[in-house]
């Protein structure tokens, strides 16, 4: 069974830094599949943050390029988020997931997500 673990989510001052951490268990083949993260900010749908495939090749939601960063290791089964000059607007729980390709579905049971707060 896999699961998802997401961590590293805070209260950060607009401007600031965090760096998410998802730790994929289980038999989830990642070394085989893409990794990405998602949000969900209150009152609104989940969507699509950043993914990184199978080779490294990795891609972002308009709204956070050039300020995050998506980076995986297969030895430990992490994917990471680096979030830099965060926004109010980047305020949401944030989860991550593995799909087939980076333009795939997520394969698995959302985990408990993380909860990153941008607020002076």
């Amino acid at each position: 069974q896999v699961q998802l673990v997401e961590s590293g989510g805070g209260l950060v001052q607009p401007g600031g830094s965090l760096r998410l951490s998802c730790l994929v268990s289980g038999n989830a083949f990642f070394s085989a599949r893409a990794v990405g993260w998602y949000r969900q900010a209150p009152g609104k749908e989940r969507e699509f943050v950043a993914i990184i495939s199978v080779s490294s090749i990795t891609s972002y939601a308009d709204s956070v390029k050039g300020r995050f960063t998506i980076s995986r290791d297969n030895a430990t089964k992490m994917v990471y988020l680096q979030m830099n000059s965060l926004k109010a607007e980047d305020s949401a729980v944030y989860y991550c997931n593995a799909a087939n390709s980076p333009g795939g579905s997520p394969l698995f049971r959302w985990g408990q997500g993380t909860q990153v707060t941008v607020s002076s």
